[in-house]
């Protein structure tokens, strides 16, 4: 059984040892795919994303008219975004490169919504073409959609509001306070009189978008905003006297436990408290939207990374790997916020023992905050020894951050066959080459400021 270490969790206790993966690290060294020449790689469990797509549809089953999508910043990589699509997920992006990997990856045009606080003319035009659905942001944005929208288009057209229920124990990942910058306020002044007349000018506009926050937001706060949203849509059609709005975008959000193995909440918790919440909102009066994407990834993928060197400095030891804030940024960035659990291997990729050391995991970037993890009591790690970090299946090796030029990770899929547990991978994304970076970074262009005479 893998030793793992994780940061202290003060209401459920320390989390437990974790094997889950351990067979697929060893297959992983011992087929190359991680080791002296590809010291960092992500890996993601494809048996484990469709339980995951099928706990969520079965917490819904009892309601009619559920358009599940998949978050696409939270794996923007076109072959997991197939695998989503294949399990009967819808797709929301955020932008135009996000719609583009979308489309790509084989979502049907009708599946997709666009959500962004600041789309473009057009961005909103190319949607509205392919009959994506649009949630404007803003009122400004719905004025521009009044000059672009042309009436035969099929995008289903809403209006994302701000409920200002505030903020979760992670400030940067709330999008419900009374200053956030997404959506229409609801209870600033003269907010919610603006709204029904934005709905009773235009007919077509016929859906209402809300999204508290995710990480570090509890279901009661999440469920308060939409049960905000649910009355709002009661309110706007009594108003108007018509069923004007007929489905309610109630976003994603739902918290990820990183502590331990165990998945809480559930998307069972979560409908049990909306359906407390909002008690209407499941009668099947609105076609509802949902836009899940770290609790659907992130218990089910790991990065892997060599360990490079070992030294101490002031009486502790430092690991250096090659995993750090280029492929855990929020991690290095915000560590009490996203603490993530370690795993310690040999470099057989077989589960180290023996006694602990308080040991630091480091990464390779040249700044000194790089650390992914700090005082852990992990079994002594020594050069060629493999960390893994777990929970990262979502957000992490997915988008990594170009500092240093480090190369981006190879992700692979894998999946454990039955009796005989083989593992095999599947590519997802290729390592990336020196050659790439270089051409990312202008080469092509390599003389464009050098002044030349004549």
């Amino acid at each position: 059984m893998t030793q793992t270490t994780s940061a202290p969790d003060h209401e459920h206790g320390t989390a437990p040892p974790a094997g889950r993966y351990d067979a697929v690290v060893e297959a992983a060294v011992q087929q190359g795919l991680l080791g002296e020449g590809h010291p960092v790689a992500g890996f993601i469990d494809t048996e484990g994303v469709r339980a995951s797509v099928g706990a969520l549809h079965n917490a819904f089953a009892a309601t009619p008219g559920v358009l599940h999508t998949f978050a696409a910043k939270a794996c923007s990589l076109i072959p997991v975004l197939r695998l989503l699509a294949g399990c009967g997920m819808g797709c929301e992006v955020a932008s135009p490169g996000e719609l583009r990997l979308a489309l790509e990856a084989g979502f049907p045009a009708s599946r997709i919504v666009l959500d962004s606080p600041a789309k473009t003319r057009e961005e909103i035009r190319l949607a509205l073409a392919l009959g994506v659905a649009v949630n404007a942001d803003s009122l400004a944005e719905l004025r521009r959609i009044d000059a672009l929208r042309n009436p035969s288009t099929t995008s289903v057209l809403g209006l994302r509001i701000n409920p200002q229920v505030g903020g979760g124990a992670i400030g940067p990942m709330s999008t419900a306070t009374d200053t956030s910058k997404f959506g229409v306020a609801l209870r600033d002044p003269g907010a919610r009189e603006a709204i029904v007349e934005a709905f009773r000018e235009r007919p077509w506009l016929t859906r209402l978008h809300a999204h508290v926050g995710s990480q570090g937001c509890p279901l009661e706060l999440i469920a308060a905003g939409v049960a905000r949203s649910h009355e709002l849509a009661e309110e706007i059609n009594g108003t108007l006297g018509v069923r004007q709005i007929t489905s309610l975008d109630i976003g994603g959000g739902l918290p990820v436990n990183f502590a331990d193995e165990t998945v809480r909440p559930t998307y069972a918790d979560y409908v049990a408290a909306l359906t407390a919440a909002a008690p209407g909102l499941f009668s099947g009066h609105y076609a509802l939207v949902t836009e899940f994407g770290r609790s659907l990834l992130a218990k089910n993928g790991f990065i892997g990374a060599r360990v490079e060197y070992t030294k101490d400095a002031g009486g502790r030891r430092i690991v250096l790997t090659h995993a750090g804030a280029q492929t855990a940024t929020r991690t290095v960035l915000m560590p009490d916020a996203w603490p993530l659990r370690i795993g310690a291997f040999g470099p057989d990729g077989v589960p180290k023992g023996g006694p602990v050391l308080t040991q630091d995991i480091a990464g390779p970037c040249c700044f000194a905050g790089d650390v992914v993890a700090y005082g852990r009591e992990l079994p002594e790690l020594a050069e060629d020894d493999v960390v893994v970090l777990y929970d990262t299946g979502a957000y992490y090796f997915s988008t990594p951050w170009a500092y240093n030029s480090l190369p981006r990770p190879a992700v692979y899929g894998f999946r454990v066959a039955g009796p005989t547990g083989a593992v095999t991978f599947a590519t997802v994304r290729e390592p990336q080459s020196l050659d790439s970076i270089a051409a990312e970074s202008g080469l092509a262009h390599v003389d464009a400021l050098i002044e030349r005479d004549g």
